[in-house]
């Protein structure tokens, strides 16, 4: 059994402090060296699940670790055949997506796509937030499959997987040549965010925004800048987003407050501030997730937390196993998003009588997808009936 594995099962052990747990993971040979992974979420790069060989880090006494690189941010470029993705799940009101990257350096800790690094035979861990791909003929790529005959629009998705207003869009400016599209082909779009930076994008977003086209949601899941910094340690501050959303919802662009997520005795205590906050600058609508911990990121999370909330392990984790039938994590639709049992359903209460108190909706206004304009003049295509 890795030894990840068991620093977390030690910390449950009736005598075992979290210090010991601590010191179990150190000795894993797993965790990264604070020097190399300053400013980053993870403190553990492990290998990805597809890969044949496990590595761990060990000194040989030659002081080898002591020599290696810190985790600088790498991008590289990947060209996609299509860039609309498709899914039919039930947990969720889209079945169509883009993501303009993939890695994230924002470096949230609970972040559920982590686990999609492994496909690129890269690391869920430090490898997801440092080694990223960008996709700059992402909008090209949009406009031939939007070309396409016999397309019906209907609400894509951006910002599901991986944060589409991330540091580096800074430079890349991906995102905005995608929104250019879909303005010109008058294309519904909710867009997920944590960034400050999609301010940067109103003079196409308001336009869009007053034809129907076009809804914002900004992720606020704290309003403590300490936990903030470790949680989400590349991403805009708390201030920075409530900033934001006063500044979308004033120029005319319908803009939620989303608490995703809800991590139980971690920021479960501030749902009511949260949704007030988000309230006061302007938001109209509300929703939230439960902590969603899949595969990698389980350990992950858990390392996460004994390395920084070391007293609060035990107490979190089995929150989060009462709502998850015990383990770490419920993949089942209808219970993934909310959880079950008792404290799932207090969460749940609270979260419904604030938004009532303060007349947020859950689902507000839906978007049009009648007016859409086949790129390449091929006329409107009238929504069916």
């Amino acid at each position: 059994m890795r030894q990840d594995v068991l620093s977390g099962q030690a910390a449950f052990q009736p005598g075992h402090t979290p210090d010991i747990a601590n010191a179990l993971a150190d000795a894993s040979g797993l965790r990264i060296e604070i020097d190399r992974r300053r400013g980053r979420g993870a403190g553990m790069n492990p290998t990805g699940r597809f890969e044949p060989l496990q590595r761990e880090a060990f000194d040989d006494g030659w002081q080898i670790l002591e020599e290696l690189p810190e985790f600088r941010t790498e991008v590289q470029v990947e060209k996609p055949r299509t860039i609309i993705s498709r899914n039919d799940s039930p947990d969720i009101p889209f079945d169509r997506s883009i993501n303009p990257y993939r890695g994230c350096e924002h470096g949230c800790i609970y972040c559920f796509a982590r686990p999609t690094h492994s496909y690129m035979g890269l690391s869920p861990g430090l490898d997801f937030e440092a080694k990223l791909f960008a996709k700059p003929d992402a909008a090209k790529v949009l406009e031939r499959e939007l070309a396409k005959p016999g397309y019906k629009a209907r609400v894509i998705a951006i910002g599901t997987n991986t944060d589409p207003y991330q540091p580096i869009e800074r430079e890349w400016r991906i995102m905005r040549q995608i929104l250019e599209v879909l303005a010109k082909a008058e294309h519904p779009v909710v867009i997920v965010t944590k960034s400050a930076l999609i301010t940067r994008d109103i003079d196409i977003l308001a336009p869009m925004a007053q034809k129907g086209l076009l809804k914002v949601g900004i992720s606020v899941t704290t309003l403590d800048k300490k936990l903030a910094r470790s949680m989400e340690p590349r991403a805009s501050t708390p201030s920075k987003r409530l900033e934001a959303i006063k500044t979308l919802t004033d120029a005319g662009i319908p803009t939620a407050v989303m608490m995703a997520p809800v991590i139980p005795a971690l920021n479960d205590h501030e749902i009511e501030r949260v949704l007030e906050a988000g309230k006061a600058a302007g938001a109209t609508e509300a929703s939230y997730v439960l902590l969603r911990l899949p595969l990698e990121v389980s350990p992950l999370f858990r390392e996460w937390l004994l390395r920084n909330y070391p007293h609060r392990y035990q107490h979190v984790m089995s929150l989060v196993r009462s709502m998850r039938d015990g383990k770490d994590y419920d993949a089942e639709f209808g219970k993934r998003m909310k959880g079950a049992g008792p404290y799932a359903w207090q969460i749940g209460r609270r979260f419904e009588m604030t938004t009532k108190r303060l007349g947020l909706v859950r689902r507000g206004i839906q978007l049009r997808d009648d007016l859409f304009i086949a790129p390449g003049g091929a006329g409107v295509q009238l929504s069916l009936l």
